[in-house]
């Protein structure tokens, strides 16, 4: 996968410290924006940074949880603002601690499939990590939150899920990245939440059970001095490796107004989400 990393030019969208005090769903909007703005080749390749202030997002089977009101309030109650995305996956938590990179691709002139987008970004997080590649393993581990068959752990210890967006011929691929604090400490409070919003009742849908021991941080598999900003320098440092040329850029004028038509889409059904409960 190296060779679709391997560009002529990268955009580079670093929102590692201007997104912190935003909406996780201004990030959605942003990422559809790319989306689209890549598959139509009206952007080069993408790759963007992000962080958020203490939130969980909830995915839409979460919504559908019998006492999800509660849980809710829990999660207010630990200092973490609930938010609903409309889209598959289950609820993860974003903090200070956690980086966010979604790569953006297009499918115009070659298509993606969904393990070529998966496989993309664990070469990305092996160049990340060069101490630890051989380490780094790709499958489901059953009993953290929101699992999946490209779940990222290192000796059976989960650090990093892997998502996909796909949009007008465009492709993000996003991932989180636990950096710093305590892995199993996060993977509680989503325990706790799923704990108060079912209360023992009997689900169609299969909820996970979390294990906390199961999640750490980076800063705990593999260097205690790990920062978030340590690691965006590692990924300039790598783009600039990849890269011919490398264009830090945020959103231009024309380009905004496209951003505000998908960030009013992204918020009317956040809250269509919320009345349906």
């Amino acid at each position: 996968m190296k060779h679709i990393l391997q560009q002529p030019i990268w955009r580079y969208y670093d929102q590692s410290i201007s997104a912190k005090q935003r909406s996780p769903l201004e990030s959605f909007a942003t990422d559809d924006t790319l989306c689209q703005l890549v598959g139509q080749s009206l952007s080069p390749p993408t790759i963007r940074t992000w962080v958020h202030e203490a939130s969980v997002v909830l995915g839409i089977q979460d919504h559908r949880l019998p006492y999800v009101q509660q849980g809710m309030e829990l999660l207010e109650s630990r200092g973490y603002h609930p938010i609903v995305r409309n889209s598959g996956g289950l609820a993860v938590v974003l903090d200070e601690g956690i980086l966010n990179i979604s790569i953006v691709l297009s499918e115009q002139k070659e298509s993606l499939s969904i393990n070529d987008g998966y496989d993309v970004m664990v070469e990305l997080v092996k160049g990340l990590f060069p101490e630890v590649a051989e380490k780094i393993e790709a499958y489901e581990i059953v009993g953290s939150y929101c699992p999946g068959s490209y779940d990222l752990s290192i000796e059976g210890k989960k650090f990093a899920g892997i998502s996909q967006r796909r949009l007008r011929q465009g492709v993000s691929v996003q991932i989180y990245l636990c950096i710093e604090g305590s892995g199993s400490q996060r993977a509680a409070l989503i325990r706790d939440f799923y704990e108060h919003s079912l209360q023992q009742e009997e689900t169609k849908f299969t909820y996970p059970q979390i294990m906390p021991e199961v999640m750490a941080s980076l800063s705990e598999l593999v260097d205690p001095n790990l920062t978030v900003e340590a690691v965006v320098i590692r990924l300039q440092q790598l783009l600039n490796y990849w890269a011919e040329e490398v264009r830090p850029q945020s959103f231009y004028d024309e380009e905004l107004a496209l951003y505000g038509f998908y960030l009013q889409r992204v918020f009317e059904r956040n809250t269509k989400m919320l009345e349906r409960k």
